[in-house]
């Protein structure tokens, strides 16, 4: 048993069976395959909407590209997807986009620009194979040029009628329902492996327990006297 199993089935002693049968199952289709970065979002409501989506579609990293506007979470709206997506914030006071780009770079990320100006690709066939970070922007405006310039492939959500783009929350939630579905129905391994899992379900073990760090510390403790 590796000393994160052990940590594991330590919480899993303590934790009501209703929350283990929960974790199992939510972990078991997290992925990190795909995360979204938000820049520069403006509009509370929207951006905590965003992190609601992620949760309900088992995204786990969520970014968040600080300029001029702080990323607040409207707990109403967020519905508690704080406590179980992993939020990454970049506020440099210089270069936050490039920062963020770089460090999903670096993690193996291709970057993707969302915009309604583009013909390159749709939701529907957008090259999934390898990890993708999609990156949005703010209804006004949209994505600043120097991201769109820095993206190694742009995508379009199609639309229909007069208005050309959408809310940014629901702009979000189309995309990730069809990447989602596409590759749901794929041969690729692109869920998070067993030892992933494992340090997530402690993640949130610690979460929902007081002092849960504190407890965590214990069982590594006693995982390495033994």
């Amino acid at each position: 048993m590796t000393e994160d199993e052990f940590v594991l089935k330590e919480f899993y002693d303590i934790i009501t069976p209703n929350k283990i049968n929960l974790f199992e199952r939510i972990a078991a289709d997290r992925t990190r395959h795909l995360t979204i970065a938000l820049e520069n979002i403006y509009q509370e409501h929207n951006a905590s909407a965003v992190l609601r989506t992620c949760d309900c579609f088992g995204i786990q990293d969520l970014q968040v590209i600080e300029k001029d506007n702080q990323y607040q979470i409207q707990r109403d709206i967020a519905l508690g997807s704080g406590n179980w997506v992993d939020m990454h914030n970049f506020s440099d006071e210089i270069g936050p986009t490039e920062t963020c780009i770089s460090t999903l770079r670096e993690k193996g990320y291709q970057i993707v620009a969302t915009t309604p100006h583009t013909d390159a690709y749709t939701v529907h066939d957008l090259p999934i194979d390898k990890p993708l970070a999609f990156f949005f922007g703010t209804e006004r405006k949209g994505l600043s040029q120097e991201m769109m310039d820095a993206a190694d492939l742009h995508v379009r959500i199609p639309m229909y009628g007069f208005t050309e783009s959408f809310n940014i929350s629901v702009s979000v939630a189309i995309l990730l329902q069809t990447i989602r579905q596409r590759l749901e129905v794929s041969s690729l391994d692109w869920k998070l492996s067993k030892e992933e899992q494992i340090k997530l379900k402690i993640d949130w073990c610690e979460k929902i327990l007081n002092g849960g760090k504190a407890l965590s510390s214990e069982f590594r403790q006693r995982y390495q006297k033994d």
